[in-house]
């Protein structure tokens, strides 16, 4: 079966960094589109970012400039570095796996799902 599992999320400093990876298992997504997408307390889904199978990169206007996403094919790994943390990047992130080779910023265009991670940005 398979299984996406988010890890780096933690407490960080306004200004600083985290490092996000999801590790996927089951099947391998070299010829895949991956995201991110991130969910704060009270609000809806959000996307963040998605590269697709040839490393093209797409970012929520709100990230650009401060997150980058990533992906190592020969560990079936998508990354997401985040900089300048802001109190509002302060959510659930989670990673996502599409059918697709390009991304999209629509939560429906992705098939598999990780269980997510927390990132909590203080003041």
């Amino acid at each position: 079966q398979v299984q996406l599992v988010e890890s780096g999320g933690g407490l960080v400093q306004a200004g600083g960094s985290l490092r996000l990876s999801c590790a996927a298992s089951g099947r391998t997504f070299s010829s895949n589109a991956l995201g991110w997408f991130r969910r704060a307390p009270e609000k809806e889904r959000e996307f963040v970012a998605t590269i697709s199978w040839i490393g093209e990169r797409t970012f929520v206007d709100s990230v650009k400039g401060r997150f980058t996403i990533s992906r190592d094919n020969t560990k079936n790994t998508v990354y997401l570095q985040m900089n300048s943390l802001k109190p509002e990047d302060t959510a659930v992130y989670y990673c996502a796996a599409a059918l697709a080779r390009y991304g999209s910023s629509s939560p429906g265009e992705y098939t598999y799902w990780g269980q997510g991670t927390q990132v909590t940005v203080s003041s």
